[in-house]
């Protein structure tokens, strides 16, 4: 299965694609500065970039966390993003009545983790005929994520991506199980590896998520050591100070340096 995205095919035996920019819009000013930077990164190196961040953060540990703009300010910033850096963008959607708005800005759209078994969220998202990109479940075998692409494609959308990001081990612990990718390749859709949600230790802060970022280039390169479509990966000049997932974002610094290790990884692979 491919997926034409922009001017690029995501597919598991394509190039690797890139998913990255920072977890939360804070502002446009650090969407343009993080969306410029790697684009760069991959446009020196031929991969394929998706620019990617969120308007709202709806599932945060506390009430008092910083969710992001809002709808209507954040697809302002989306849309600029998209024709400031002419590259295209994701977001995710967390409510049916979005998916319709989103998908008018959005080259993509995502279903979270948390909310890969909600069928109206699905069903709406995939009625706009945008490419989807659902995450698996932390709760949810990769074999569940069957599933998951039949209730999309019961509304003819045949382009969707499924997205690995850990999976619960015992309270405030995730682990990345590579077998899921494969499994979940056996559904035939393109299978991107989230490399810095699946590094999480969520809740493990009390009122916020922790996380051990240094972990997320190895699994990065073992992921891509398997053959996927894509890499997710959330970045940000000043990861301590982010707004959201401060312990897992990795500095934009060191971008490039994560990215041209699993591009020779990816072209072992698929060579």
């Amino acid at each position: 299965m491919k997926i034409d995205i922009g001017d690029f095919t995501a597919s598991n035996d394509d190039p690797l694609v890139l998913i990255g920019g920072p977890c939360a819009l804070e502002s446009e000013e650090i969407a343009l500065e993080v969306g410029r930077e790697l684009k760069r990164i991959t446009n020196e190196l031929g991969i394929g970039y998706v620019f990617k961040s969120s308007f709202d953060k709806a599932n945060r540990s506390s009430v008092e966390s910083y969710r992001g703009p809002g709808l209507e300010k954040g697809l302002e910033i989306l849309d600029s993003v998209r024709s400031e850096l002419d590259v295209p963008v994701l977001t995710d959607i967390h409510t049916s009545e979005q998916a319709q708005p989103v998908s008018e800005v959005v080259d993509v759209i995502q279903i979270p983790a948390f909310l890969c078994r909600q069928t109206d969220l699905i069903v709406e998202a995939a009625r706009t005929g945008v490419p989807l990109n659902i995450k698996k479940g932390q709760f949810l075998s990769a074999e569940g994520m069957t599933n998951v692409v039949e209730k999309a494609k019961s509304k003819g959308n045949e382009d969707v991506m499924l997205c690995e990001r850990g999976a619960m081990f015992g309270y405030n612990n995730l682990v990345a199980d590579m077998r899921n990718l494969e499994v979940m390749k056996q559904t035939g859709q393109p299978v991107v590896f989230d490399a810095t949600h699946s590094v999480q230790r969520p809740g493990s802060r009390g009122d916020s998520t922790g996380g051990n970022r240094e972990f997320a280039f190895p699994l990065a390169r073992a992921a891509t050591a398997v053959g996927i479509a894509g890499l997710f990966m959330e970045a940000h000049p000043e990861p301590e100070s982010a707004k959201s997932d401060s312990a897992t974002q990795i500095p934009l610094e060191d971008a490039e340096k994560t990215l041209r290790a699993v591009k020779a990884i990816d072209e072992q692979v698929k060579n």
